[in-house]
């Protein structure tokens, strides 16, 4: 063990970190159910692909190996939506992400405070809403079944999006980078057997939107008024207009950080600020 962690070099460490980065971003994106149970359904085969080598079972190795030769063109196929939109969010990527956030926090705080405004005031008017988050999983499938917006987020536009009588109040609003992009938008039903039965067609679209991608859901629902949120296939309800605030900061701006340091080239000038300081504080004390 000794020899082995002695012959470690440079190199060695940029590749594992290198490896474990395109782990944790490949298991970031699998996180939704369906996606999940594809990699499961993965795992299984290599697995049963090695025990068939391990045991010597060559024609049911050969045909599971050629079936992973096969899979991973039709992976390729299935999921190309998603590594184009990847690839594109990987070239466009801007290093003004990293050296500064302060603007995308604002308005992420922003939108969130007039979301929250609007759904307390039409939970007490029952007023029936869908408000989906999106993150990093893009939506442009459901974005294109519903009518384009690309407005600010405002208390009163959200109103009148959901007022009763309103040609878009049935459907759902998108909400994508702090701007409504879409209202009307078609939501994927939840094949869950295990919900409450007195969950309406609105609850049932804010679980399955949330169980095909890591988008947040904000429900109110028009019988009752109760607010509710759905992240990851699982429905919370009967929320506080302070509660909602609380979940919506707590899930949408830990994509962009703390907000106290806005990048990294500020948490590297604070540091070098507070070094500067203790030195000039200990050249002081040598003076005295």
């Amino acid at each position: 063990m000794r020899s082995v962690i002695s012959s470690i070099g440079l190199a060695d460490v940029l590749d594992i970190l290198i490896v474990a980065a395109i782990f944790y971003a490949v298991l970031i994106r699998i996180k939704t159910s369906s996606a999940m149970r594809i990699a499961s359904a993965i795992v299984v085969l290599l697995l049963v692909t090695w025990l068939t080598d391990v045991a010597k079972m060559r024609v049911l190795h050969f045909i599971l190996s050629n079936i992973l030769e096969v899979g991973i063109i039709a992976l390729v196929i299935v999921f190309q939506p998603e590594l184009r939109r990847l690839l594109e969010r990987l070239g466009s990527h801007s290093l003004t992400v990293l050296t500064n956030k302060r603007n995308v926090l604002n308005a992420t705080e922003q939108s969130i405070a007039r979301t929250v405004t609007a759904c307390e005031i039409m939970a007490r008017e029952r007023t029936g809403v869908l408000i989906v988050f999106e993150r990093e999983i893009a939506l442009d499938d459901y974005f294109k079944s519903g009518t384009v917006i690309d407005a600010e987020v405002s208390t009163e536009l959200l109103r009148n999006l959901f007022f009763t009588k309103a040609s878009l109040h049935d459907g759902a609003v998108i909400i994508r980078r702090d701007r409504i992009a879409a209202a009307g938008c078609v939501l994927p039903l939840t094949e869950s057997t295990t919900i409450s039965s007195d969950l309406g067609t609105r609850h049932r679209a804010g679980i399955g939107m949330s169980e095909a991608s890591d988008a947040v859901v904000v429900i109110v629902s028009e019988e009752t008024g109760v607010i509710s949120v759905a992240v990851g296939g699982m429905l919370k309800r009967g929320l506080t207009p302070e509660t909602l605030q609380k979940l919506l900061r707590t899930e949408l701006q830990s994509l962009i950080g703390d907000g106290e340091e806005n990048g990294i080239l500020d948490k590297l000038r604070n540091w070098l600020a507070k070094r500067a300081a203790s030195q000039e504080d200990t050249e002081h004390e040598e003076e005295k």
